[in-house]
C-alpha cells in the first residue's frame, strides 16, 4: 500500500455526515467542477464542529483508561473532568480546549476536481469565519519585524497543504483533514537525527524510555503517542508525524503482515510505510511506567501508540516522536459530485461520563478538601502549605491569569527599576490565557498553560514575595524549583484540556485589570468556585 492508498483506506472506514450549501459541485464531462465557496462554507464547519465535539474513538480511548483497574484515583478525576468537559463543550457551546489551535488542512485533490481557484485562500477565509463568528481565540503572531511581534487577531496565517492525487476510479473527489493544533502539544514534538545504530531492539528501547519520559505532562495527557522512525529526508519523517498523530494513517499495515511479503526479503513489492505492533505495545508499558500518569501521577500517560517505520537513507536514521493532546481534535471531510461531507462526531458524549472515582460522585467530591484563598498571597500560601504534594483540593477564592506577555511586561518594570503592580502580592497567579467570551458566560474557555514557560521569571518575581502561589500545568525547571524552595513557593496543577468546564461550572466573575492591549494575555482578576487543583 502507497501512502495514498493508507489515506485512502482511512475515509472508506469513516462515517460522513452530509453538509448542504447554497452552491453544490457538478460532475461535467468527467470533471468535479467545484465552486470556491463549497470550500470556504466546508473549512467553517469543520473547524466549528472540531472545536466542540470529539470523534467516539476518542472518548471511547479516554472511557477505556479511566475503567482499568490499575488507573489511579488522581487519574481518575482528571479523566473525568476531561469527559465532563466534553459534555459541558457540546452541551453549552464553549470551546474544548482555550487554546483553539492552529489550523491546519491537508488536502487531497483529485485530478479530474477543479475549483478554477486560488484553493487555500477560500480555505482560510471559511478558517477565519469560524473563528470569528465563534469567538474561539486568535492564538498567531506575526512579525512587524524580526523582534516585534503583534497577534493577526484572526487566528490567521492557516498551515494549508494541498497535493495533487492519482484517481482509483470513475468518481473524483476533493478530501481533506482539518486539524486544530494547540500549541503546548506542537510544543512536544521533537525530531532526532540518529546514527543507523539505534536499529537494534536494546538501542531503541533505551530512546523510548528517555524519550518518553521526557515528554513530561504539559501538553496535557493522556496522550496519542506517535513514533516515526525513517524516512528519506526529516521533512518527509516529520510530516508523516503530524499525520500518526491524526488516526489518518492507523490503516497502515503491520510489519510482517502478508500484504507486506516476506520481513526477510526487504520491502519490494510491499508498502513503504509499516506500523509496528510490537513497539506500540513496548512504547505504551514505558509510558505507564514512567510514573507521569494523566497530568497527577499514575499510568495512564498515554492511551494510544503508532509507531510507524519508513524507508531511510542508508547514512540517517531520522526519528521523531510527538502528540496529539487531550484536544483531540481531528476531522476529515470530502467533496464528490453528491456534495458536501463531513466526518461525523460524537454530539451525545454524556454515555462516557464516569462517576468521579470508584466511589458515588458525591462522596468523592466530599471527600476533597475545599480551601478558601485568602489575601495577601501569604494567608493563602499558608493555608496551601499544609497539604502534602499530589493532594487533590477544590479552591475557591481569586486568582490573576497571567502568562508570558504579562511575565515579560513585569520584567519590563524591574529593569527599568519601577515597583511590581500591588495585585501580585495579593493573589495566585493562574497561568492562562482564555478565549474570547461568549455572549452570557462569564468568560470564554480557560484553562492552564505550560508552567515551565514562566520559570524564567521565578527568581525575581519570588524573591520580591510576588508569585508565591501559582496554578498551571506540567512540570517545573530548577529555576522555579530553586526560587520556591528558597522563598516558600507553592505550586498547583489544573487539569489541561478542562476550559470548558472551568469556564462553565467553575467561574464566578471577571474583569481586565492591567494591559488590555494584550488581549487574550491581558491581566484578568478572575473568581473561581471549587476548581480542582492538584498539590504540585
Amino acid at each position: 500500500m502507497n501512502l495514498n492508498e493508507i489515506i485512502s483506506a482511512s475515509f472508506d472506514r469513516t462515517e460522513f455526515t452530509a453538509f448542504e450549501t447554497v452552491e453544490k459541485p457538478i460532475l461535467q464531462d468527467g470533471r468535479l467542477l467545484i465552486p470556491p465557496s463549497c470550500l470556504e462554507n466546508l473549512a467553517e464547519e469543520a473547524f466549528t464542529r472540531v472545536s466542540f465535539y470529539y470523534r467516539r474513538s476518542h472518548l471511547k480511548l479516554l472511557a477505556a483508561a479511566f475503567d482499568m483497574v490499575d488507573t489511579e484515583e488522581n487519574e481518575k478525576l482528571v479523566i473525568r473532568d476531561i469527559i465532563d468537559n466534553a459534555l459541558t463543550a457540546a452541551e453549552e457551546g464553549l470551546p474544548l480546549c482555550q487554546d483553539t489551535g492552529s489550523a491546519c488542512v491537508y488536502g487531497w485533490k483529485d485530478e479530474n476536481a477543479v475549483t478554477n481557484a486560488e484553493d487555500s485562500t477560500f480555505l482560510e477565509s471559511g478558517i477565519a469565519s469560524a473563528y470569528r463568528k465563534n469567538r474561539f481565540r486568535a492564538s498567531q503572531i506575526v512579525p512587524l519585524s524580526f523582534f516585534d511581534e503583534r497577534n493577526s487577531g484572526n487566528n490567521l496565517p492557516a498551515q494549508i497543504r494541498i497535493e495533487a492525487v492519482r484517481q482509483v476510479d470513475d468518481r473524483p473527489r476533493y478530501r481533506f483533514l482539518f486539524a486544530a493544533k494547540g500549541g503546548g502539544s506542537s510544543n512536544k514534538t521533537s525530531y532526532f537525527s540518529l546514527p543507523p545504530a539505534v536499529l537494534s531492539p536494546h538501542e531503541f528501547d533505551c530512546f523510548l524510555k528517555e524519550k518518553i519520559e521526557a515528554l513530561g505532562t504539559a501538553a496535557c495527557p493522556p496522550y496519542r503517542l506517535a513514533i516515526v522512525v525513517g524516512g528519506l529526508s526529516p521533512e518527509y519523517n516529520l510530516e508523516i508525524l503530524k499525520l500518526a498523530t491524526t488516526e489518518l494513517l492507523d490503516g497502515a499495515p503491520y510489519f510482517g503482515a502478508p500484504e507486506s511479503g516476506d520481513a526477510e526479503n526487504g520491502l519490494s513489492g510491499g508498502s513503504p510505510l509499516y506500523r509496528d505492533i510490537f513497539w506500540e505495545k513496548r512504547a505504551m508499558e514505558i509510558a505507564a511506567d514512567s510514573g507521569l500518569g494523566a497530568q497527577a501521577g499514575g499510568k495512564r500517560l498515554a492511551i494510544d501508540v503508532r509507531v510507524l517505520r519508513l524507508p531511510r537513507h542508508a547514512a540517517s536514521c531520522p526519528v521523531s516522536i510527538g502528540v496529539s493532546c487531550t484536544a483531540h481534535r481531528n476531522m476529515l471531510a470530502f467533496i464528490d459530485e453528491s456534495g458536501l461531507f463531513l466526518e461525523k462526531l460524537e454530539y451525545k458524549p454524556k454515555d462516557f461520563l464516569r462517576p468521579s472515582a470508584s466511589q458515588p460522585e458525591v462522596a468523592v467530591l466530599n471527600a476533597v478538601p475545599r480551601v478558601r484563598l485568602e489575601t495577601p498571597l501569604n494567608k493563602a500560601r499558608e493555608v496551601l502549605s499544609a497539604y502534602s504534594a499530589g493532594c487533590a483540593l477544590l479552591l475557591s477564592g481569586k486568582l490573576l491569569v497571567a502568562r508570558d506577555a504579562a511575565h515579560h511586561k513585569w520584567r519590563e518594570l524591574l529593569r527599568e527599576a519601577k515597583p511590581l503592580p500591588e495585585y501580585l502580592f495579593m493573589y495566585p497567579v493562574f497561568y492562562a490565557g482564555p478565549s474570547e467570551t461568549p455572549p452570557g458566560r462569564v468568560i470564554g474557555s480557560i484553562g492552564p498553560t505550560t508552567s515551565a514557560r514562566m520559570d524564567i521569571y521565578a527568581e525575581e518575581l519570588l524573591s520580591r514575595g510576588a508569585s508565591l502561589v501559582c496554578v498551571g500545568k506540567g512540570g517545573r525547571t530548577t529555576l522555579w524549583t530553586d526560587a520556591a524552595s528558597k522563598y516558600g513557593g507553592v505550586y498547583l496543577t489544573a487539569a489541561g484540556g478542562a476550559a470548558a468546564l472551568i469556564a462553565g461550572k467553575n467561574a464566578v466573575s471577571v474583569k481586565i485589570i492591567d494591559y488590555p492591549e494584550l488581549a487574550m494575555e491581558a491581566v484578568r482578576l478572575l473568581e473561581v468556585k471549587d476548581l480542582r487543583v492538584f498539590v504540585g
